[in-house]
């Protein structure tokens, strides 16, 4: 009985360095006489160590490197683009690099079959409307048509759109149909995101989010609105402190709406954001300390 292991599948790594350390203990498990130098000989490599540094992050591949390494590994064509694609995505030096990237090994179907649900976590993180459509439901009037849906968010977004983020916020567990009321309700379920895009995921929420906060200037009503901001020069020690402020404030906030009795008629963004303006510089001199004995007398 053939007892060889099968190699590692592809399409379902997200991280192309993370697969290349599985397929090397792979097989490194077929054949114990396999190496790193064996491996760079067959990718028409001179450095015996190339494999192992871009594994540990010390290097990167390039594009001549990447066909070489998909020509040692003997992937075909549809794996090769694929793992084109995942070092696209973690090489990116854009977020819409990256993006893009992303799009290509989500549009690939044995991506699909293998790692449906981490895609659809990714467009949840990664579209302004995921998260409203989810806190929409919560409306007395709210209606699961998605041309209703459509329409009620601001800004408006296709019924097409609308229609898909109803499906996927039901595949990821986030809405399901109350059997007593028959209405779509919010289920509690944890999100399952694939770490290696949650950054690129997090980069893309705040960005639109960003954006619609500007855009609020000029099409939502001064008394639906409240913009704050704020310009100071700080010491870069009191950046962990304002975090954690702004933290303890985003939970207090919560537990505000969370606790309201009224039920809710609409869907609102609250944005707190700390960001630099400017380049650190040294670091602003302490005034010395007089001893005591030089303090003033105590006046009678």
């Amino acid at each position: 009985m053939d007892s060889k292991s099968a190699a590692p599948d592809i399409f379902r790594y997200l991280d192309y360095r993370r697969y290349l350390a599985d397929w090397f203990a792979w097989r490194k498990e077929e054949n114990p006489r396999f190496s790193h130098r064996l491996f760079a000989r067959l990718a028409g490599q001179r450095s015996p160590s190339l494999l192992l540094s871009v594994i540990d992050r010390q290097r990167n591949l390039t594009p001549v490197t990447t066909a070489a390494f998909a020509q040692a590994i003997k992937l075909n064509d549809e794996q090769q683009a694929f793992f084109e694609a995942l070092v696209d995505l973690d090489q990116g030096e854009t977020d819409e690099q990256r993006n893009a990237a992303f799009e290509r090994v989500a549009a690939t179907r044995r991506f699909r079959e293998a790692r449906r649900i981490e895609g659809e976590a990714f467009r949840f993180l990664s579209h302004w409307y995921y998260p409203a459509i989810q806190e929409l439901v919560k409306r007395p009037d709210f209606d699961p048509d998605p041309e209703w849906v459509a329409r009620t968010l601001r800004p408006r977004i296709k019924a097409s759109e609308a229609r898909v983020a109803l499906t996927e916020l039901g595949s990821l567990g986030l809405l399901r149909l109350d059997a007593a009321t028959g209405r779509l309700v919010q289920a509690e379920a944890s999100l399952v995101t694939p770490h290696e895009v949650v950054g690129l995921a997090a980069h893309n929420y705040h960005r639109e989010m960003i954006g619609l906060a500007a855009e609020s200037l000029s099409n939502a009503a001064p008394a639906e609105r409240h913009l704050l901001g704020l310009t100071v020069a700080i010491p870069a020690s009191l950046f962990p402190v304002l975090k954690a402020e702004l933290n303890a404030l985003q939970e207090r906030l919560l537990h505000l709406c969370d606790s309201a009795e009224a039920a809710p008629d609409r869907v609102v963004q609250l944005n707190l954001n700390l960001f630099p303006l400017t380049t650190g510089g040294p670091p602003a001199p302490v005034p010395p300390r007089a001893p005591r004995s030089a303090l003033p007398p105590e006046q009678p």
